[in-house]
């Protein structure tokens, strides 16, 4: 059985690293690649290091392209079976392998500071949500970012937010939890409020708990 270290909330000071997460695919529209060069571009201006899946496809390979071009720093985090099937970025400036991708996700979660996802597929959501549940859990502290297309390209992201507040409609989502989810079509506002101020909701269960203990 493999182990997975968790990252604990108490960490003192978190990295100043921002983990990507986005498509291995390029999409059907130019705004996609565009968006991730220039998310790219902006990690190195601010002096941030990517973290991300280490492969040298898609949009996954242009942000990271973005930041070695711009002489930034790149640590790419990819299981080995990936490596086998010869998607990895050998050109970053660190690639750790891990055994699976449940290591894959724990070491980018310890690595990142903060979480910015641009628009994908299945990988893309699940680790996001990880994130965010992680948050809401109180296992880690950190700000997650949905980085979306701009508007005349057409939102990726909108119909996510929709769905998000008809669960906190439906007594399913509480709003403080729905509140750790940002939204912005700016990298800069992205890479800002990755790198701000971690999320201060209360733990799920924080209120059972207390409840329990007044009794």
């Amino acid at each position: 059985m493999t182990s997975v270290t968790v990252p604990q909330a108490s960490s003192a000071e978190r990295p100043r690293s921002i983990a990507v997460y986005c498509g291995s695919g390029s999409g059907s529209t130019p705004a996609f690649l565009a968006l991730a060069r220039s998310l790219g571009a902006c990690l190195v201006v601010n002096e941030v290091s990517l973290v991300y899946g280490g492969g040298d496809v898609g949009m996954m390979g242009a942000v990271a392209d973005s930041v070695m071009s711009a002489g930034g720093e790149v640590i790419g985090v990819i299981p080995q079976r990936l490596v086998d099937v010869e998607v990895a970025h050998h050109g970053v400036t660190r690639l750790e392998v891990t055994a699976n991708m449940h290591e894959r996700k724990a070491r980018m979660i310890e690595l990142a500071g903060g979480f910015v996802a641009m628009p994908g597929g299945f990988g893309t959501y699940e680790e996001v949500f990880e994130v965010l549940t992680w948050n809401q859990l109180g296992m880690i502290s950190a700000p997650v970012v949905f980085l979306d297309t701009p508007e005349e390209s057409g939102s990726f992201w909108e119909p996510l937010m929709v769905f998000l507040d008809r669960a906190v409609e439906a007594g399913l989502l509480k709003e403080r939890y729905r509140a750790l989810v940002n939204l912005t079509c700016s990298v800069d506002d992205a890479v800002r409020i990755a790198t701000g101020p971690a999320p201060t909701a209360a733990p799920k269960w924080s209120d059972v708990t207390k409840s329990v203990r007044e009794k």
